[in-house]
């Protein structure tokens, strides 16, 4: 049987003591809250309005579907509910920008072990996360032959 990308609505479930679909009503995107108010003992409410002009991409991160807040948090999304809130920063509501087809991202890293399941938006740029190209020299030009044609015809005209 196939290790199925975790999401939010797979990750954030409800303790033990109480039934499996306790939370079923709630939002994907707002489970985060009730699981980390149960974990860490403190109470937290969920914004109310949503960072204009910010749009945050969703990556796989070994194998989960994660969005990562600016201020360096982060947190397992759901492309069912394509939106996240910093329950650290406390920033409202962010858009977060999933590929057309999550599933079809999901495929491209099924292959691989859970923990080697890594995958970005080839849109998002900031990932700091992101490893270099592979196609690409990491060292560039840095292991490249040096250029001595020049040093030669200075050194006839000693």
């Amino acid at each position: 049987m196939a290790i199925a990308v975790l999401r939010a609505e797979t990750f954030y479930l409800p303790p033990s003591d109480q039934p499996a679909n306790a939370w079923a009503l709630m939002p994907a995107a707002e489970r985060v809250f009730r699981w980390v108010e149960l974990r860490q003992q403190r109470r937290l409410v969920p914004p109310e309005g949503f960072m204009l002009g910010h749009r945050l991409y969703a990556q796989i991160n070994h194998n989960r579907w994660v969005g990562e807040c600016p201020c360096g948090s982060a947190q397992v999304v759901s492309p069912a509910d394509p939106r996240m809130a910093c329950t650290e920063c406390g920033a409202g509501w962010f858009v977060l920008v999933f590929p057309d087809d999550p599933a079809a991202a999901e495929a491209e890293v099924a292959h691989l072990m859970p923990h080697d399941r890594n995958w970005w938006n080839p849109e998002d740029e900031s990932a700091w996360n992101r490893p270099p190209d592979t196609a690409a020299d990491p060292l560039g030009d840095l292991l490249a032959e040096p250029d001595t044609a020049d040093d030669e015809d200075e050194e006839e005209g000693w």
